[in-house]
């Protein structure tokens, strides 16, 4: 999502992807599968050593981008991470390191950021709960007040890389209104239950809290409602983005197909009824990277319309990347559906985005109201 218009910006954006592609291709991806492991954590090191998770960090807290625009940077790492459908937990520690950074006191967490950029701790955000859609405004787990800090009561589920991480964020609700609170993953309490996934290397967990104590410290203190949205922005442009990346690469193997397979003496691309499939799909690819970009410069600038932007963005790439897909596996014909192609590992990867961190079904009804509260639709969408 990056417009790559400096020497900086076009040495990033080639290491980035010389990196994925050498490190973890689809065969690696699918090796990963067959052992059953998420992501390497040396290999996440030295994805961190890009710096990739700097990029949201302020400089002051070792921090920095290439362009200057720490989320147009970051959009553009996920967008190269869709072409491989890589694996990694860039979503998890963006959000959680977003928050952190926001907080009223982010030099109270430096060691953590810290660490955290150095890709020596993983961390995520605990924010879903069973049961439930997209609701992080209005958690049911309780943070209940001590003498020495807080208890934290409760489930959480879909946390992403949860068996894998050292640190939760979780949000939770206090007598004070919803909080999050930093708590190691091994505190005694914390219960960690690994969830089924339907991508190859994405891994999830339900987590229990059951009376576990933290210090008044691991409170991340700040504008709760204000930092909680920019989280769920991170997280939902960096899906989309991601997403737009997968897309670019499936339709752009499906028209080689078209070109090289033959019917009839004539290849597949020659059909009018096959081109002009490939001019809707190429119109909704065109519009989805367009609500991305759109999400991204909002988020950036932190406009006042980014949650719409965001919502917008996840509600039309939620929608059309799988139909998109979808078509490009009947396309291939045969082919298409068999485990050796590749095709069902990208469709793998959107189809679980569309359910992460609101459903179309879900940002519709988002932009609804925020339209009735009177905010009006971004120019750019």
């Amino acid at each position: 999502m990056t417009v790559v218009d400096s020497p900086e910006k076009i040495l990033f954006a080639s290491t980035t992807q010389a990196f994925l592609q050498k490190e973890v291709p689809l065969s690696r991806v699918r090796e990963l599968h067959t052992q059953g492991v998420s992501f390497e954590p040396a290999w996440w090191q030295r994805a961190a050593e890009l710096g990739w998770t700097a990029l949201l960090v302020p400089e002051e807290l070792g921090g920095g981008s290439v362009s200057g625009d720490g989320v147009a940077d970051l959009a553009m790492v996920a967008e190269q991470l869709g072409r491989t459908v890589a694996p990694g937990p860039l979503y998890p520690v963006s959000t959680v390191l977003a928050a952190l950074v926001d907080s009223t006191d982010p030099q109270a967490h430096a060691e953590t950021i810290e660490s955290l950029i150095a890709g020596e701790t993983i961390a995520s955000w605990a924010v879903y709960e069973p049961g439930h859609g997209w609701a992080p405004h209005t958690p049911s787990t309780t943070a209940t007040a001590t003498d020495s800090g807080f208890r934290i009561d409760g489930v959480k589920d879909r946390v992403e890389a949860g068996a894998q991480s050292d640190l939760l964020l979780v949000v939770a609700h206090t007598d004070d209104g919803v909080r999050q609170f930093l708590v190691p993953a091994d505190a005694p309490g914390v219960r960690v239950e690994p969830q089924q996934s339907i991508d190859l290397v994405k891994q999830y967990a339900r987590v229990h809290f059951d009376g576990v104590t933290v210090d008044a410290s691991a409170a991340v203190d700040g504008n709760a409602a204000d930092v909680l949205d920019r989280q769920s922005q991170i997280a939902q442009m960096l899906q989309c983005a991601e997403v737009v990346g997968i897309l670019q690469t499936v339709f752009d193997f499906t028209v080689a197909w078209a070109l090289d397979r033959h019917s009839f003496g004539r290849p597949l691309a020659s059909y009018q009824a096959l081109k002009h499939r490939f001019a809707d799909m190429k119109m909704w690819l065109e519009a989805c990277r367009a609500t991305t970009g759109a999400a991204v410069a909002a988020i950036s600038s932190r406009s006042p319309d980014a949650n719409l932007s965001a919502s917008i963005a996840k509600s039309y790439v939620g929608e059309m990347a799988t139909q998109i897909i979808q078509d490009c596996v009947q396309m291939h014909g045969g082919i298409g559906v068999t485990w050796e192609h590749d095709l069902h590992v990208y469709l793998r990867r959107a189809a679980l985005y569309r359910s992460m961190f609101g459903t179309p079904e879900e940002h519709n009804v988002r932009v609804y109201q925020l339209q009735e509260a009177g905010q009006p639709a971004p120019r750019s969408a």
